[in-house]
């Protein structure tokens, strides 16, 4: 049982500094958001797909099938998930959106609770308020009144990605990932239809590429694999220390520098995480003495 819980938490972890570079790749592009999302969509589609096809060959469509009607609920969370993000990031701050996406641990853990009756112990519980506190304060600091729609994207995309991983966790035996492709496709098709469909200059499909292609897909195939051995919640958790890392990546290449109270926040996020992951290291060991 420990051994599962280090490998979903190392499987997680691994997705998420795949995923780090996004918010730099993202802000050195200068192409309209609906463009962007267009290619990010028919570019992952075709990375899932080839990914996805070879790990599994022959047995591709079997595990497609196998996923069922709660595969079809992941990718169509996906593509929810990652179209609120976007139309919440153009219609209010970025602050807005952060705050309310930093509670997707805490959603994820409700809707286990709720839906599944699954239960995550009291540590657990004081890691994911310790972080969720310490991600507020990074994005307290872009805090605007923006648009009523910004601010309801963004909690769609937020309680997508908790729904996303629920559903996969309840699903162990399957592999959801090979779903993504799916997803990524209706979110390229909605796009498309949004007047999406146009080509970015080639310094800007560069980017585009190199993130669609090489990072995001294998940031999400790594974090929707994550709920087969982990709460989804947890997985969840990770996902803030992306928040810590793309910030210090974005100043690191860009000079932006974060205000004081960011600062504050990712080491304590990043603390936190380090102390959790520190926690259950030490706990695989010790169990594994005792076994021996």
């Amino acid at each position: 049982m420990q051994t599962t819980r280090i490998k979903g938490l190392t499987i997680a972890a691994l997705g998420v500094l795949f995923i780090v570079p996004d918010a730099l790749l993202v802000k050195i592009t200068s192409v309209d958001p609906v463009v962007f999302l267009f290619w990010r969509g028919l570019l992952l589609a075709i990375s899932f797909l080839v990914i996805s096809w070879a790990r599994y060959r022959s047995r591709l469509v079997p595990e497609i099938r196998k996923c069922g009607r709660k595969g079809l609920f992941c990718a169509g969370a996906f593509a929810i998930s990652t179209l609120g993000f976007v139309v919440g990031m153009k219609n209010t701050a970025a602050g807005n959106v952060l705050v309310i996406l930093n509670t997707a641990p805490v959603i994820a853990a409700v809707i286990a609770w709720a839906v599944w009756k699954e239960t995550l112990p009291l540590r657990t519980w004081v890691v994911i308020l310790v972080c969720v506190t310490g991600a507020t304060f990074m994005a307290v600091g872009e805090f605007g009144k923006g648009d009523p729609l910004g601010l309801l994207m963004a909690v769609v995309a937020a309680t997508a990605l908790a729904s996303n991983l629920n559903v996969a966790r309840s699903k162990p035996e399957s592999d959801m990932s090979v779903m993504l492709m799916f997803g990524a496709l209706a979110l390229a098709v909605v796009a498309a239809l949004l007047g999406g469909a146009r080509m970015p200059s080639g310094r800007d499909f560069f980017f585009i590429a190199l993130l669609c292609l090489v990072f995001l897909p294998t940031a999400c195939i790594l974090i929707q694999i994550g709920p087969r051995y982990i709460p989804a919640a947890e997985v969840s958790l990770m996902l803030l220390l992306e928040t810590v890392l793309g910030s210090f990546l974005v100043w690191l290449f860009l000079g932006e520098v974060p205000p004081k109270l960011s600062l504050v926040g990712g080491v304590i996020v990043f603390s936190a995480l380090a102390v959790h992951g520190w926690t259950e290291v030490s706990r695989y060991r010790k169990a594994r003495l005792a076994v021996d």
